[in-house]
């Protein structure tokens, strides 16, 4: 009995040090060009995601104004398309088509997963093709332009709020041809 209660003793002092060790704050943590998780996934909940997403849209409303102030109109008619878009998806109208390509993708990825384990495709290839060939394009540009932003890079944001643009206008035609279905 005295056996089981130093081992839980001992492990309850060093859970937060093993914790501490793995998750502390890297040496360069100054030399970061952005505030970035570290690829470490945070779970949100819908408030403070609608939350951030609207931060972010208006970030890149005032970027757009300061870097390429010939596309403010296109843009915004972009975004508001979006935000529609959005919302009639997660509309009650749609929750059948939701869940329908909910299942669907459910049963690729486990079908991809299955290739996977037999080792009929590298962990790269089930991640490609479970994301759709999509590969977040447009996180990592706008992960870009902010760092293009805070390095004052005019040319460099220029170019990569179109490249923004064309991707926000290519997602907003995949959302229509889910909401055609």
């Amino acid at each position: 009995m005295k056996l089981k209660g130093f081992i839980l003793t001992l492990t309850l002092l060093l859970m937060p040090t093993a914790a501490f060790a793995n998750g502390g704050i890297p040496a360069n943590h100054e030399d970061k060009p952005c505030d970035c998780k570290g690829g470490k996934r945070q779970h949100m909940t819908h408030k403070d995601w609608q939350a951030m997403m609207a931060e972010r849209e208006q970030k890149l409303l005032v970027w757009v104004t300061q870097y390429t102030p010939d596309k403010k109109a296109e843009w915004t008619k972009v975004l508001e398309e979006k935000k529609k878009l959005r919302t009639q998806w997660l509309s009650p109208e749609n929750l059948a088509k939701r869940e329908q390509w909910k299942k669907e993708r459910m049963a690729k990825i486990e079908e991809l997963k299955k290739q996977f384990e037999s080792g009929k495709m590298t962990k790269e290839e089930f991640i490609k093709q479970a994301h759709g060939g999509k590969e977040m394009g447009h996180w990592k540009t706008f992960h870009e332009l902010r760092i293009a932003v805070d390095k004052k890079d005019n040319k460099q944001a220029a170019v990569l709020l179109n490249q923004l643009l064309e991707q926000t206008k290519q997602h907003n035609q995949l959302m229509k041809e889910k909401l055609a279905l």
